[in-house]
């Protein structure tokens, strides 16, 4: 079966639909890490994306997002000069009625009878101005920062922008 385009699952359409224990065959998420970098130091600049629309991004953007942040952040700051932090959890559960297709599929498919559909997928479900990824680092390495999670922003569904925050140190 071919894999439907991001977009069909992008809309809040749907009630949530999150309660694993009473389904069976959900996929794991493949979502690795949600915590990567210098985790035991405190860094006075947090950069962080924030999308501008209520959506669900799907794990498997939410897995691209985060290596394409982590590969140039290691090459350009180094794994010790900074912390990042994936902020959502994909707890909602992808359906999809899979359809056959071909010569004889009329026979095989049971077109929209029980159409409730199959577990595919889990996606998070954000609302318009929450944060989805933090970037914790020293004002020297911000501009590397901010320009990573700006490569990381085209993976999203939704437009997003980054927003930097300085915290006051005693």
């Amino acid at each position: 079966m071919v894999r439907k385009p991001a977009r069909m699952y992008r809309n809040l359409a749907k009630k949530a639909y999150t309660r694993r224990e009473y389904m069976g065959g959900v996929p794991g998420s493949k979502v690795v890490q949600f915590d990567m970098g210098n985790l035991s130091e405190n860094y006075p600049v947090e950069l962080s994306i924030i999308v501008d629309e209520a959506c669900q991004i799907r794990h498997t953007a939410l897995e691209a997002v985060r290596i394409s942040i982590n590969r140039r952040l290691v090459k350009d700051v180094g794994r010790a000069n900074f912390r990042l932090k994936l902020r959502t959890y994909p707890h909602h559960v992808l359906r999809e009625n899979k359809q056959a297709t071909g010569a004889g599929a009329d026979r095989v498919s049971e077109g929209m009878r029980l159409a409730f559909g199959k577990p595919v997928g889990t996606a998070a479900r954000v609302r318009a101005g929450q944060k989805i990824f933090s970037v914790w680092t020293s004002p020297q390495f911000a501009e590397k920062a901010k320009a990573s999670l700006k490569g990381g922003t085209y993976k999203l569904p939704a437009p997003a922008r980054i927003i930097e925050e300085r915290v006051q140190t005693a």
